[in-house]
């Protein structure tokens, strides 16, 4: 079993910048496939970025392709999200997602992870 702590999230302007961290717990966290999801009032939880468990693959969501960059430090058992020019649509709660899969795909589907962070807010002013 493995426990997700998010950090990093805040009040930041359009245009500007935020780093989120996951910090996972437990052992093999290598061999863990890692994702991020958010989830806006009023909406769905929508899927954001994913990375496999070697690193090889990552996938994005439209909104957020050429804005975002997903990535892992398997040494510090840590799960990245560089997020650039935020918008005011980017407000919501950013949860994070592991799965032990090794495999070479990186899995966009809330319902192929086993393991989710308690979340942390991202809110954007215009």
């Amino acid at each position: 079993q493995v426990q997700l702590v998010e950090s990093g999230g805040g009040l930041v302007q359009a245009g500007g910048s935020l780093i989120l961290s996951c910090a996972a717990s437990g052992r093999s966290f290598s061999s863990y496939a890692m994702g991020w999801f958010r989830h806006a009032p009023g909406k769905e939880r929508e899927f954001v970025a994913a990375i496999s468990w070697s690193g090889g693959s990552t996938s994005y969501a439209d909104s957020v392709k050429g804005r975002f960059t997903i990535s892992r430090d398997n040494a510090k058992n840590t799960v990245y999200l560089q997020m650039n020019n935020l918008q005011p649509e980017d407000t919501a709660v950013y949860s994070c997602a592991a799965v032990q899969r090794r495999s070479v795909v990186a899995f966009t589907e809330s319902y192929e992870y086993r393991y989710w962070g308690q979340g942390t807010q991202v809110t954007v002013s215009s």
